[in-house]
């Protein structure tokens, strides 16, 4: 709000206050009451003009509070802070939309446009409440405004990502008028014909023998390379495809004959999930990508075509030539290819027995690598080799508990940690081990949404009024997936469904809605699962009293001091209920949603360690964790936090599961460690429900033997003690609109058409969603779990 217009008019107002009539004034009297006026009128003007210097919010802020007030329904306010951020800044807007010719990709070129960002959702926020108030056709004026003013614009979501606010509002146009908003997928621009590889040149050994064709030096070191000296013999051992055989992808008959068909033409990423394996296969080969990113998406299509011996020949060159090869993520960090070839070299020949061998000593050590810089990199490299696995590998015996003595323990009693002298940890409760085969738990019904204030709380929500909680003692299975309760298909509760599944946790935050202590009872006396209770520590500004923009400060005393109370009463609450497994802080905080954290990690993991002391000082029964974003940081999460016991992280990696992330873990902090939040979704574009499914299952398997892979006395780093999989259901209110099952995806990443799709991931759907929040189609990866943990 402008002071300026709150005001009176100040030339009005000293005119009117001056007129004296019925008495003369003489002239030098008319002169002094002059200058006296053009005085005041000069300190109220140039006063008026700093004020509202001062009073102009940002648009961000603007942006800020027209949210908040939409999400309370006050439409009075949700439409003076949207109207005051149009009229403020609509003039910059049209500036910077006619500066792009695309739509902006990284986080950094949509940042610079934000005003126009924040104008188009300005606009957007009042077609929101328009149709909220039923007045349609405004909202489709406002609608289409942004569609045809602003269609580079983009929303940041608090979740994580951004949205292009022209095609939501496409979507809600549609919606108005057809009642759906689902629009036409779009149209493949790639071949999509059905086919697989056949290699003109497969390749003459396996593994190959590098050292028949030239010399690795350096071993070890930052100076490590790998020169290439009889390059002919070599590239008829690798075969097609693979460096340093590069050229003769081009004499291939199926390269010229697809060029022939156009069937390479296209973006280059699009083919990395085309049906047409042949044709991505040639595409890539033939790419003029770097190298090692070249040879790692070669090595999926090899992979998807069933040729594992040619896609491991293709993952262990990237190793073995281009170790220090990298790319980025969505999120703007760095992803190491020659750590992932490594990673997936080990999950093919792990489920891929009959090959019959083994990688050993390989390992890419990146030095100052946990930050989201690459300039900085010291690339250590040592190649390893494949080895035969001998009948005496086959037949050695595994270390065990009973045989190992004790090198280290956390806590006393029920539940306790323990490290041997193997190095390996150990997660005991009631001194047995206990795995966390973890779900995130938190069943939404379709149609509420947090953006709109609507979202309930679980633990107390009856619909049906029959005296029990909805989701974990009404829900059933919808057998036949008719989306109807039939007659046999009487309520069992997801509880039951959990403890069928072999669910030994699940993860809990004790705020912003209140817990249900009896059901938790209920949940750990009846079904034998306990709860990981959480607090998130200022991400998303809960806890610390900020606001979200800009957000939790952890060096704000301020801050500092709710988020230590927000602690203590959660821990006070609950630390004599016999479910509670450990205690849980953050939420991936160093991604930066609504806090300082990313821009500060010292502070903020300082911070977390003082949290944990004071945990320990009111409770020394249980263990406290911390939940970080995947290793960001994982150097400075080490250093600043001796006092956290165990090592969360958020990580979505894909079907070969968490890489390096174990050994770093190790390596960095030897501590146990377990992931947080990892899942994938059960959608993919140009699939059928069926084959999503398993692909979700496929992905999921994945990930766990990993995560088993690397317990106590396995083969891996020895440290791990679970995982939690998000999440048990789907939640609709992600995409958008909270009563559609949206299939837009919000960001890319390593899932089975490339993207994430947050409506999706649960183990579990809601069906149609007519009969939320009861119904339940039990999904293949449950079956999975099910299978594999009981």
């Amino acid at each position: 709000m402008r002071i300026n217009n709150q005001l009176p008019n100040p030339k009005y107002q000293i005119n009117s206050r001056f007129q004296t009539p019925n008495r003369k004034i003489n002239k030098f009297g008319k002169l002094v009451i002059g200058y006296w006026l053009l005085f005041v009128f000069y300190v109220l003007v140039i006063g008026i003009s700093s004020l509202s210097a001062q009073d102009k919010s940002t648009s961000s802020e603007l942006i800020t509070k027209s949210w908040e007030a939409h999400g309370k329904k006050d439409i009075e306010n949700t439409f003076k802070y949207t109207q005051a951020c149009i009229d403020l800044y609509k003039d910059v807007a049209n500036k910077q939309q006619a500066s792009l010719k695309a739509l902006p990709i990284n986080k950094d070129e949509i940042e610079k446009v934000n005003i126009l960002n924040d104008v188009a959702t300005a606009y957007f926020i009042q077609a929101e409440s328009y149709m909220r108030q039923q007045k349609f056709g405004q909202a489709k004026e406002i609608f289409k405004v942004i569609i045809d003013k602003y269609y580079y614009a983009q929303a940041w979501d608090q979740f994580g990502w951004y949205w292009q606010v022209a095609e939501i509002a496409k979507k809600s146009i549609k919606k108005m008028e057809t009642g759906s908003i689902e629009l036409e997928e779009k149209k493949k621009e790639v071949s999509q014909l059905v086919t697989k590889v056949v290699l003109y040149e497969p390749g003459k050994e396996f593994p190959v023998d590098y050292e028949k064709y030239g010399e690795f030096k350096n071993v070890g070191s930052k100076n490590y390379k790998y020169v290439v000296k009889d390059q002919e013999g070599l590239s008829i051992a690798v075969g097609e495809g693979i460096y340093p055989n590069t050229s003769s992808i081009r004499w291939d008959p199926e390269f010229k004959r697809a060029n022939k068909d156009k069937r390479l033409e296209g973006n280059l990423w699009d083919f990395v999930h085309s049906p047409d394996l042949e044709a991505a296969f040639l595409k890539w080969a033939s790419a003029s990508e770097p190298p090692g990113v070249r040879l790692f998406y070669t090595g999926i299509i090899l992979e998807k075509s069933g040729l594992i011996e040619h896609a491991i020949r293709c993952y262990y060159a990237i190793v073995v030539h281009y170790p220090g090869a990298y790319g980025w993520t969505y999120f703007k960090t760095p992803w190491y290819v020659g750590q992932a070839a490594i990673s997936k070299i080990h999950y093919l020949l792990r489920n891929n027995p009959q090959i019959g061998y083994k990688l050993v000593d390989a390992d890419i050590k990146i030095i100052n690598g946990f930050d989201d810089q690459i300039a900085n990199d010291i690339i250590i490299t040592n190649p390893g080799r494949l080895s035969k696995i001998t009948l005496f590998d086959k037949l050695k015996p595994k270390p065990s508990a009973d045989s190992l003595s004790i090198k280290r323990r956390i806590g006393k009693r029920k539940v306790r940690l323990v490290q041997y002298e193997t190095g390996d940890w150990q997660l005991l409760v009631d001194n047995k081990p206990f795995m966390v085969k973890g779900v995130t738990y938190a069943p939404t019904r379709v149609g509420q949404s947090p953006h709109e204030g609507t979202l309930g709380n679980w633990m107390f929500e009856d619909f049906n009024n029959n005296t029990k909680i909805d989701g974990p003692y009404d829900a059933f299975v919808d057998k036949n997936r008719n989306n109807i309760q039939d007659s046999d298909e009487q309520p069992v509760g997801d509880f039951k469904l959990m403890q069928e599944m072999g669910v030994s946790a699940i993860r809990v935050y004790h705020h912003p809605n209140k817990v249900n202590k009896e059901l938790l009872r209920e949940l750990y006396n009846n079904y034998g699962i306990m709860v990981i209770m959480s607090d998130y520590l200022g991400v998303y500004a809960l806890g610390s009293g900020a606001p979200w923009n800009p957000g939790t400060d952890y060096s704000n005393p301020e801050h500092r001091k709710n988020m230590v109370e927000s602690v203590t009463n959660m821990v006070l609450e609950f630390k004599d209920e016999p479910y509670i497994l450990f205690w849980l802080l953050g939420n991936e905080n160093i991604y930066g949603v609504a806090n300082n954290a990313k821009k500060d990690p010292d502070t903020f993991f300082k911070f977390t360690n003082e949290v944990a002391n004071t945990i320990k000082s009111l409770d020394s029964e249980h263990p406290v964790a911390i939940c970080s974003g995947d290793v960001l940081y994982l150097d400075k999460l080490s250093r600043h936090t001796p006092d956290i016991d165990i090592y969360g992280f958020n990580a979505y990696r894909g079907e070969y599961g968490f890489g390096f992330l174990w050994r770093q873990v190790k390596e960095e902090a030897d501590k146990p460690a377990f992931i947080t939040e990892f899942g994938c979704p059960a959608y993919a574009q140009g699939k059928s429900e069926d084959e999503a499914e398993e692909l979700q299952a496929q992905y999921h398997r994945g990930s766990w033997e990993d995560i088993q892979n690397n317990m106590a006395f396995a083969e891996g780093a020895g440290n791990s003690v679970g995982g939690i999989i998000f999440e048990w259901l789907d939640e609709w209110w992600k995409g958008h609109e909270p009563s559609i099952h949206d299939k837009k995806g919000l960001w890319i990443g390593p899932f089975p058409d490339g993207t994430m799709y947050e409506e999706w991931l649960g183990v579990c759907s809601q069906g149609d969603g007519k009969l939320s929040p009861f119904l339940r189609h039990l999904r293949k990866s449950y079956y999975m779990y099910k299978n594999i943990w009981r």
